[in-house]
């Protein structure tokens, strides 16, 4: 059984999927800290390359987390790519904005800059879009925008026996918690039927992603939750996880993945804040807020972050107890401004 996906296809910019079909050699990067949109985003670009007889390299600047080690092709993310190679296509999947390329920018800042590129984005503060690329805030993941790409030009969702359709409904399920988030649209919900009916395991998906976590990750995830705390009136929750944190548990970064979602269960709160500390001297934010309240991307936005109006993020150039202070200062401004008709 098939879906068919042509209602949608209409949306899908022909120079973005002209180019990419036309790559001999295509650059296919990821976000630093990836998470499984920007992998199966990087994954399906790379099938389309190669379904339409091109070359695919994929970058990382960070390792791939464990978590996403059940997907077939997660071994193929080099963290630099080769000066030397004949690379005639950039295409850059799930970056709010450049930067967050991470290292490997400031590494092959020329290479970068030389290519051609195609951006395959969803965030809403994403302002870098140029003649050939693809920024759609209505999409629920960039996982969501590459199956219609693929779509449009003609290759299988089933591709590799299903690796494909695999990567891509990962994205997905990461990007909506499992469809549980306001971001799933009627599009979402048949892009994600298309990739189950092309052989994604939907169910094993979801519980390897959100139902399945090694026991020092659920230790590490008891000394975050243990030490959360409130603002006056309950407007905002918060968390950190520093570095003594990881090593007491025997964990890294990548097991931090979840914390955020768990903070945001919240009956009361209008915002839910994880800092996570980042060497000594800089801090990472997740943000994630309530429906018709705080837009994420303006208190993220105030810090020089980005993302979506539910969910976003940002680095701040200060060390923990300093980040805090000062980006709880303006979440409570702007939680402290949201206005909700009384429960009856």
């Amino acid at each position: 059984m098939s879906v068919d996906l042509r209602p949608w296809l209409d949306a899908v910019p022909q120079p973005a999927a002209d180019a990419i079909a036309a790559a001999g050699h295509a650059l296919v990067a990821t976000h630093e800290n990836p998470d499984a949109d920007t992998l199966g985003a990087a994954l399906g670009v790379a099938a389309i390359v190669e379904q339409h007889g091109g070359r695919a390299t994929l970058i990382s600047t960070d390792p791939v987390p464990p978590l996403y080690s059940f997907l077939e092709g997660m071994d193929r993310f080099v963290s630099d790519p080769d000066e030397a190679a004949d690379y005639d296509l950039l295409v850059v999947c799930d970056c709010g904005a450049l930067d967050r390329l991470g290292g490997v920018l400031q590494r092959h800042e020329a290479l970068f800059e030389r290519l051609p590129r195609v951006l395959v984005d969803h965030h809403a503060s994403n302002t870098d879009g140029g003649p050939r690329d693809w920024v759609d805030p209505a999409a629920a993941a960039t996982c969501e925008l590459v199956t219609l790409l693929a779509a449009k030009l003609g290759v299988p969702l089933g591709a590799g026996n299903g690796a494909m359709a695999a990567a891509l409904m990962a994205g997905i399920v990461m990007d909506t918690s499992t469809f549980a988030h306001p971001n799933s649209t009627p599009r979402t919900l048949a892009v994600s039927a298309a990739l189950v009916a092309a052989g994604a395991p939907l169910s094993d998906i979801s519980r390897r992603l959100y139902r399945s976590k090694p026991d020092a990750q659920l230790r590490l995830f008891g000394r975050v939750l243990d030490r959360l705390e409130v603002t006056d009136g309950g407007r905002v929750i918060h968390s950190c996880l520093t570095d003594d944190d990881l090593a007491a548990t025997g964990t890294d970064a990548a097991h931090s993945e979840g914390l955020i979602d768990l903070l945001a269960q919240s009956e009361t709160a209008e915002v839910a804040i994880l800092f996570k500390e980042h060497g000594a001297d800089a801090t990472r934010v997740s943000v994630r807020t309530k429906p018709d309240g705080v837009d994420a991307t303006i208190l993220t936005g105030a810090f020089g972050g980005g993302g979506h109006a539910r969910a976003a993020g940002a680095t701040i150039q200060a060390p923990l107890a300093d980040a805090r202070t000062r980006f709880l200062a303006e979440a409570e401004r702007l939680a402290n401004a949201v206005s909700r008709p009384a429960q009856a």
